[in-house]
């Protein structure tokens, strides 16, 4: 475990969570009701988040009366553990999706292997990403639920490879079932938000003895432990504007990534609309946005033993998460 955590702020009257502690049923997880810095176990309502999310419609009544209620058993926010506020179905992950962080990239690209100045790169650049928003399509993998971690969680890293890197994002829990979903339907789909820090190590992401075959999406980013998710899913209704919300993240108390979702090149809907088109979302399953610009690639650092990372999302809280080596590995020793 890291530090303890400072008590994290969501956005409007409640969000749901996973909290343990040694005084309840021996520390085994639990949903729970978060209002304010209290905490309403939900063990007497449903199993875990994942339940009341695959009835969200019926289940958002129920949870606005109990956060009202001062029966049932409460708990003060700062004595639990704070997990990942549930395990999802499927996740889903957006690549690429923020203008800025693109086209620093394909700038960069265009001065170091075309020789072209950094104003021609950035012009050429922008024009790009112009073009993409207006006619092309994201860019969508799968991750592994395996990965996820907590929120205040210890994040291990690997001993196979050393450019560990954080890639903060604003994540959706789907909250009902649909395929082929219109772009003017889309946000129905969608039950809550939180906050996910997809991790990668940068140089296992390409197989030098597969070059033809490109990205191992598996490898670099599905490590245990590099998913830190939550501290809470937030209700959307409490979210009125998911596209202009302020994703920060500092590395070592240095602010690395400071963006508004505002520079999406594919908003919401038009993820869901295409994710959609391919699979079928279901209630519980996770979507990630992408990420802005300031990953430690860009800035010429990467995450080492000991650093912290501290991040937040408007309305959605706060994560604390120190990196340790993995000590089960024996590519360590």
């Amino acid at each position: 475990m890291s530090d303890p955590h400072p008590l994290p702020v969501h956005a409007g009257p409640f969000a749901l969570g996973t909290f343990s502690t040694a005084s309840v049923d021996g520390g085994r997880p639990f949903a729970g009701l978060v209002t304010g810095h209290r905490v309403r176990e939900l063990s007497d309502t449903a199993p875990h988040v994942r339940a009341l999310v695959e009835d969200w419609d019926a289940s958002l009544a129920r949870l606005a009366a109990l956060a009202q209620d001062p029966g049932g058993a409460w708990h003060d926010l700062g004595s639990l553990r704070i997990h990942a506020p549930l395990e999802p179905g499927q996740i889903l992950q957006s690549g690429a999706n923020y203008r800025r962080h693109v086209v620093d990239l394909v700038a960069a690209e265009r001065e170091s292997v075309h020789g072209a100045t950094p104003q021609e790169a950035r012009a050429d650049a922008e024009k790009m990403m112009d073009e993409r928003a207006r006619g092309g399509v994201p860019y969508i993998f799968l991750g592994s639920p395996r990965a996820i971690t907590g929120p205040y969680d210890d994040v291990i890293l690997p001993a196979l490879g050393e450019q560990h890197d954080w890639e903060l994002e604003l994540a959706l829990v789907i909250g009902r079932e649909g395929r082929h979903i219109r772009r003017e339907d889309a946000m129905a789909y969608v039950a809550g938000y939180t906050i996910s820090n997809d991790l990668t190590t940068r140089d296992r992401l390409y197989r030098p003895d597969l070059k033809a075959i490109g990205t191992d999406w598996f490898t670099a980013k599905n490590a245990d432990t590099f998913l830190p998710t939550g501290p809470f899913l937030v209700p959307a209704a409490f979210l009125p504007d998911p596209g202009d919300l302020r994703i920060t993240l500092r590395h070592n108390g240095t602010v690395r990534q400071d963006e508004s979702t505002k520079d999406m090149i594919f908003d919401i809907p038009r993820l869901i609309e295409y994710a959609s088109a391919t699979t079928t979302l279901r209630p519980g399953d996770l979507l990630l946005t992408g990420s802005p610009a300031g990953n430690g690639a860009h800035w010429g650092t990467f995450l080492k033993p000991g650093d912290v990372m501290e991040a937040q999302i408007t309305g959605l809280g706060a994560q604390r998460n120190t990196c340790v080596p993995d000590a089960s590995d024996p590519h360590a020793r």
